[in-house]
């Protein structure tokens, strides 16, 4: 049923378009921005484990320990931004209609 605009009831109230959309949106920024610094902290803790390894001493090898429990925090971490991209991916792509 149409009315006296031609058009379906409630259409012409009712904005279609939501306008442009941030791609990546603010929402993966963000996931993408905290892999970043977190990718940055394991190359330094990478380097330093290294430096470290060559030294050989039993100092060295309690700051190894603690730095490879902070790079497996690290991995875990990493994992849960990926499924928040991942879930802001989805999202994006459902609101852009792909999905």
């Amino acid at each position: 049923m149409k009315n006296e605009t031609g058009k379906s009831p409630g259409l012409d109230t009712v904005n279609t378009c939501t306008g442009k959309m941030e791609i990546p949106t603010p929402r993966e920024t963000e996931a993408l921005a905290a892999m970043k610094s977190n990718k940055e902290r394991v190359r330094e803790i990478k380097k330093r484990v290294e430096a470290l390894k060559m030294l050989k001493g039993d100092a060295q090898a309690e700051e190894i320990a603690s730095l490879e429990i902070e790079m497996a925090r690290l991995k875990e971490a990493w994992d849960s931004l990926e499924i928040e991209r991942d879930a802001a991916a989805k999202e994006r792509m459902i609101l852009l209609g792909h999905e």
